[in-house]
């Protein structure tokens, strides 16, 4: 758990790694908000971690609600098991509702992406515009297209608080994937969810990942950097992303054969369609670069035939 002296004391951080997002408590009296709740693979993780937040009050508290920032498998993976264990009611954007009452895996990019997800049911939505009481504060919701087209973030004026979900991290901010998968307008949209972040009066930033943040104007120029890049060269963003998401991958597997590799990018669509339509690489090409690249970056190993991830999930 992260405490930081800009965090009021009825706000919690629990912070995770690359497969689960950030968990965000905020205490009203004995009853507890959660903001995201990581991937499927750390559930009973994030169960056992909320519960020790929970008891560890000086009133009895329980979870009353989720909310999710984004659709993402890292950000709703733990819905399902929370809500089991706790009853809490649950609270998604209401950009994503059709996609979760179906329960659409293109549409969450679960099956695009090879990710694992739990069903849930959701009670509610959240829309821009509207205004959650949360640790004893007024938090306004906001669009931030981008990273995901459907995403919010969300803003305590009164704190000068800022929950940004993956729309902006200390050191850029999440894959641009409706940009990789073919759906124009995400990039435009990123930068306009950068500079309305921008007009917010912020002091600090809690993100979906990496511990909160102060210096948020050097963190802006970060990723205005990073997307000016990217708007300059779509292919950088392409091998940024074919990276990051094979690595998530292969941390929620833990290992693969390298025999295996060619036939595991041929069977996942994000992996195989982004490498031939914007890197020209057929699949032994995107296999035989992932393997240099990650591991000139040190974010692999190969041992024994085998590609291990070198960080923690």
């Amino acid at each position: 758990m992260t405490t930081s002296p800009n965090l009021p004391d009825s706000l919690h951080v629990l912070e995770r790694g690359w497969l689960s997002s950030n968990n965000i408590l905020l205490f009203d009296g004995a009853a507890a908000t959660l903001i995201d709740s990581g991937y499927v693979g750390h559930a009973a993780q994030t169960v056992a971690l909320v519960k020790s937040a929970l008891v560890g009050r000086r009133e009895i508290s329980h979870l009353a609600r989720l909310i999710n920032t984004h659709s993402h498998s890292d950000h709703i993976g733990g819905n399902a098991a929370l809500q089991r264990a706790f009853g809490c009611k649950i609270f998604i954007p209401a950009g994503i509702e059709a996609h979760i009452r179906d329960w659409d895996e293109n549409a969450l990019l679960l099956a695009p992406a090879a990710q694992r997800g739990d069903r849930f049911l959701h009670d509610g939505v959240v829309r821009a515009g509207d205004t959650l009481v949360m640790g004893g504060s007024d938090w306004q919701a906001h669009a931030a297209p981008g990273h995901d087209m459907d995403a919010l973030v969300f803003h305590c004026p009164e704190s000068r608080l800022l929950i940004s979900g993956d729309a902006l991290w200390e050191d850029g901010f999440g894959v641009i994937f409706g940009e990789l998968l073919g759906n124009p307008g995400a990039l435009p949209a990123t930068r306009q969810t950068l500079e309305m972040i921008g007009r917010l009066p912020i002091d600090t930033v809690i993100p979906g990942h990496g511990k909160p943040f102060g210096a948020i104007e050097a963190a802006l120029g970060r990723a205005f950097k990073r997307l000016a890049a990217f708007e300059a060269d779509p292919t950088r963003m392409a091998k940024n992303a074919l990276k990051a998401c094979f690595i998530f991958n292969l941390l929620d597997r833990q290992s693969l054969p390298r025999a295996e590799l060619e036939s595991y990018l041929e069977q996942v669509p994000f992996f195989r369609d982004v490498g031939k339509r914007l890197l020209d690489m057929d699949t032994p090409a995107l296999a035989t670069w992932l393997v240099s690249e990650l591991k000139r970056g040190c974010a692999l190993e190969e041992r024994d035939g085998m590609l291990l991830p070198t960080m923690a999930a």
